[in-house]
């Protein structure tokens, strides 16, 4: 599907989302951003698509148009489906399999692919999509094992993350929030927040070159109607004031992490928070 066709359809495929329902104006602009990022990956119809970390599906659901009724998109994530909020990962996936949409999608929660039971034939999808998950992996190594697996069941590799090289001042708020976060994760305060390992895209490259994946040139993505950086400034907020986990830190990295709280206080606005680039590739 061609990138005009994709985007044109975005209103609707967002109305597939469960969490559509409850914030409409929040839903469209996460979904053209990911209809943006599938046409630049000329994903085309028919296509047979495995994707890691599909959380809630907003990815899913794009794929899912992009590879039409003889595509097939299997989505997988290593949560339980009772995970997520306000909407659950099952909540969602039940709401977008009642779709027209929906018999295109195999949803598989509670998966992890680096299980040796989970298994794909050899070369099975003709791509294999990470989307917004790298984060949530505990640390680089099992993302590099992930990458090294699925090169197997693969033939390309289509990728997209934040960047914490930010263009702008007014995106430093969204960098300090999601570098305290994984500060806090990485000393053994161990959560479920969307943040743990925030890498750097050189890091990625290394990583992928390591794997055995040959990208081609990374491109920047517009994402300056999302509201990524309103929400992890207000995780990092959640998190600092959970005396719980600050206490579980060492007390050198608790007054690390609470100066740079400081300096995030004084930098964020209560709503407004431009959120960071991001940036996609392809490998093969």
């Amino acid at each position: 599907m061609n990138k005009t066709d994709l985007m044109a359809k975005a209103p609707s495929i967002a109305a597939s989302m469960a969490a559509s329902a409850l914030s409409p104006g929040v839903q469209l602009p996460q979904t053209r951003y990911r209809a943006a990022l599938v046409s630049s990956w000329d994903i085309p119809t028919g296509a047979s698509v495995l994707e890691v970390g599909c959380g809630q599906g907003d990815m899913t659901a794009v794929l899912a148009e992009a590879v039409g009724p003889q595509g097939r998109v299997v989505a997988v994530d290593i949560a339980d489906p009772s995970y997520g909020a306000p909407v659950t990962l099952g909540q969602s996936a039940k709401h977008l399999k009642a779709t027209p949409l929906g018999s295109r999608i195999d949803f598989r929660f509670g998966l992890d692919v680096l299980d040796e039971a989970v298994t794909f034939p050899d070369n099975g999808f003709d791509y294999v999509v990470l989307a917004h998950c790298s984060w949530y992996f505990a640390s680089l190594d099992p993302l590099r094992e992930t990458l090294a697996r699925v090169r197997r069941w693969a033939r390309n590799l289509c990728f997209a993350e934040w960047d914490l090289e930010p263009r702008s001042a007014d995106q430093l708020p969204h960098l300090l929030a999601v570098l305290i976060q994984g500060q806090i994760e990485v000393s053994g305060s161990r959560g479920e927040g969307n943040v743990r390992t925030p890498f750097s895209r050189e890091s990625l490259l290394r990583v992928l070159t390591a794997t055995g994946w040959h990208p081609a040139p990374v491109q920047a993505v517009d994402t300056t109607a999302l509201q990524d950086g309103d929400w992890e400034v207000d995780a990092c907020a959640t998190l600092l004031d959970s005396v719980d986990r600050m206490a579980e830190l060492p007390k050198t990295v608790r007054d690390l992490v609470l100066s740079q709280a400081d300096v995030l206080r004084s930098l964020a606005k209560e709503r407004g928070n431009t959120p960071l680039p991001a940036y996609s590739l392809t490998a093969r």
